[in-house]
């Protein structure tokens, strides 16, 4: 028994590339505070805590993930935080907060 391709045939209508999709819905976005790559995620299995409001953001919430690309160390990703996506569009408005940082351990302490 012959196998059915699952190629395109030649007269079938071409079907557009969705970049929104390709590229996993990340976008680059320009703002005062410099220039950013942002990915609106579903949620993930683990909290984190968004940076513009100190507050947990729980596991399983959608977010927004975003890290700098004009960062002058060049850290870019490994400098990537989960924001409430409120919080990440009202950056400019009002910076990170440090509240939490006197009751969280630090790296290497």
């Amino acid at each position: 028994m012959a196998r059915r391709s699952t190629k395109r045939p030649y007269g079938a209508e071409h079907v557009p590339l969705d970049v929104h999709r390709a590229t996993g819905g990340r976008t680059v976005q320009d703002g005062p505070d410099g220039e950013w790559v942002v990915q609106r995620v579903r949620g993930g299995e683990r909290d984190y805590r968004c940076p513009g409001c100190d507050q947990p953001v729980p596991a399983g919430t959608a977010h927004v993930v975003a890290w700098r690309t004009d960062d002058w160390r060049g850290s870019g990703v490994e400098d990537r935080r989960h924001w409430h996506a409120a919080c990440f569009e009202a950056r400019g408005r009002r910076g990170p907060t440090t509240r939490g940082a006197a009751r969280r351990p630090t790296r290497g302490a």
